[in-house]
């Protein structure tokens, strides 16, 4: 967390009240910082998106521990808003999440998303998809609880079993997954409203539960106010800045390509001086004056 900041509410007690916690997706430094001046209250750290922008590459587990343990690391010095952390399976067996879960509550994180998928993992809204046994899953989010250092480090539990085994088996692992402990639900890729309904009307009053919006995946696109209505607690959209960006990527660089010039496109461009402003470089440069050799030179 950075040092620098006001202190915040945690996001545990944040969960507890309303509204919904709306949760951009964020892959760097500079994009926290922009989601915090925003006025967001939180964001989420998505291995889908490292994957797209640090690798280039899909998300099916390619990312590993100590890439994510350095973004957060990153985005946690330099923001003051509680950072969700995709952890993906914990990185192998429960002794890997337990290493994981340390690491990353080291590095900043106010609550870590753990998923019941066997490895190679991939995108929840990819098929192919396949699961490790609940028994296995439960040690997990138990080894998970025994290595925080806080219990204000929240454990997310996800289950990927809509697609693999149908909603009456999700359901019933996320049932195990609140027994063990968990702090967070997290029923992914419910495949229609209803569906997102019925979560709500099972853990009602019980346990605190996460939705996930991704553009053009397997969940019909909702609000963060119909959500909120049905009972969800936390809405993130892990991916959509990702998108995003490669979309003003291929927008930027065919401009350029065809015009030899970044010009035509400055009207949609932050410049020097405004990328400076936002990223806060004059306050940065009169801070360094203050630690100015010639400020400590003895008299004589």
């Amino acid at each position: 967390m950075n040092i620098d900041a006001p202190e915040q509410l945690s996001l545990r007690h944040r969960l507890d009240r309303k509204p919904i916690l709306t949760v951009p997706g964020v892959f760097d430094g500079l994009s926290a910082l922009i989601a915090e001046q925003v006025g967001f209250s939180a964001v989420y750290l998505s291995g889908a998106s490292v994957a797209y922008t640090k690798l280039g590459r899909s998300d099916v587990g390619l990312v590993t521990m100590s890439e994510m343990a350095s973004t957060l690391s990153a985005i946690c010095e330099r923001i003051a808003i509680p950072v969700i952390v995709d952890a993906d399976t914990g990185f192998g067996n429960a002794i890997n999440v337990q290493r994981t879960v340390r690491d990353f509550e080291r590095c900043g994180a106010s609550a870590i998303q753990l998923e019941d998928q066997s490895t190679p993992k991939r995108c929840g809204h990819l098929s192919g998809k396949s699961l490790v046994s609940a028994g296995e899953m439960v040690g997990k989010i138990k080894a998970a609880l025994d290595a925080r250092r806080t219990e204000e480090t929240l454990i997310i539990a996800r289950t990927d079993a809509i697609a693999v085994e149908g909603a009456d088996a999700a359901l019933d692992r996320a049932e195990s997954y609140l027994e063990a402990g968990a702090d967070v639900l997290f029923i992914e890729a419910p495949r229609s409203r209803d569906e997102l309904g019925r979560i709500c009307q099972q853990f009602a009053g019980r346990g605190r539960l996460m939705a996930n919006m991704v553009e053009g995946g397997t969940t019909p696109l909702q609000s963060a106010a119909d959500l909120e209505q049905l009972g969800f607690s936390l809405v993130i959209f892990p991916g959509g800045l990702a998108r995003a960006t490669a979309r003003m990527m291929q927008d930027y660089f065919s401009s350029l390509k065809r015009m030899g010039s970044t010009a035509p496109y400055s009207d949609r461009m932050l410049d020097f001086a405004g990328l400076n402003a936002v990223i806060g470089t004059p306050e940065l440069l009169e801070r360094g004056r203050g630690y100015d050799g010639a400020n400590f030179e003895k008299k004589r």
